[in-house]
């Protein structure tokens, strides 16, 4: 019995010592707008969302301001698998015509984005979900891109369809969520001069998301444990300078590459620090966020 008795204290002062560890953080952050963008192995794993939902109303209780972006293409791919339409890709971006736009939209404007909300709901939070056509909020420039060939004399243009990239963000209506407690959960979804809908990658709506809020952090789930040296060991503090100089060496390639431009133009735009985590964690928003050992990547200005 004593033995028990010692080991319940033991356990308690466990808890304890990580109340007091998270409490600078909560009071250097409360009252602060954290922009984080979901998306990953978190998104699919049940109990990596269940744990990701409740790290995001933590942070609301605690007064700090979360704003979630979120991603979907394995969902949209699955979907559109199941409809007996295939996925094409250029360069990584998938090619949209008109009809495979109107599945991601029902994907990331509905499916997905109102299970984040739900799940979020559930476990205590207050969330809304939005995509760019919501109040005006993400006005999309559509993009193309080139490809050199050596039959042709200048560079070929590639019509990606409904492809885009942020033009603008009116963020009046997530401000006014923030304000309302409510945590905006926003599917990366933007609307053309035209009138028509774009899909734009969402390390880039997170990434000026974080710029038009001032956001204090910028947070980025992947399924590494953050940015790697050559040798596959964690990077766990990086500056601006130090950044770019991986990516000209080709320590950063591939997929990360994006996604860092994306980072580097949040910190540039004025967002302190950046945090790009490792989302197979569970809890890893608050690991990263609330203790002195974090799990990722810190990426400052300096």
């Amino acid at each position: 019995m004593q033995k028990q008795h010692a080991l319940q204290q033991q356990a308690a002062q466990e808890i304890a010592h990580v109340l007091t560890e998270a409490l600078p953080y909560i009071q250097r952050f409360t009252g602060k707008t954290v922009v984080v963008k979901y998306g990953g192995n978190a998104m699919i794993d049940e109990t990596l969302k269940n744990s990701f939902a409740r790290d995001i109303v933590l942070l609301k209780l605690v007064g700090i301001n979360p704003v979630v972006v979120h991603g979907g293409g394995p969902q949209i791919g699955n979907l559109l698998k199941r409809l007996g339409k295939s996925s094409e890709f250029v360069q990584g971006m998938r090619v949209t015509d008109a009809e495979t736009m109107d599945v991601v939209e029902m994907v990331l404007g509905g499916l997905v984005n109102k299970e984040i909300v739900n799940l979020i709901n559930r476990h205590g939070g207050r969330a809304v979900g939005l995509t760019g056509k919501d109040g005006d909020l993400i006005r999309a420039r559509k993009i193309f891109l080139t490809q050199n060939s050596p039959e042709a004399d200048a560079p070929e243009l590639i019509d990606l369809g409904h492809v885009g990239e942020v033009q603008s963000i009116d963020a009046a209506v997530v401000d006014m969520l923030v304000h309302g407690d409510f945590i905006p959960v926003i599917a990366p979804i933007g609307v053309g001069e035209d009138g028509c809908s774009y899909n734009i990658n969402a390390d880039l709506v997170a990434g000026k998301m974080a710029e038009v809020l001032k956001a204090e952090k910028l947070i980025v789930l992947t399924d590494t444990a953050g940015i790697l040296n050559k040798a596959g060991e964690l990077l766990t503090g990086l500056s601006l300078a130090e950044l770019d100089e991986l990516i000209k060496d080709g320590t950063i390639t591939g997929g990360m590459i994006p996604k860092t431009r994306c980072v580097m133009d949040a910190l540039c735009g004025g967002v302190n620090s950046v945090h790009i985590i490792d989302g197979r964690v569970a809890h890893a928003v608050l690991l990263e966020l609330l203790t002195d050992q974090g799990i990722g990547t810190l990426l400052l200005r300096r």
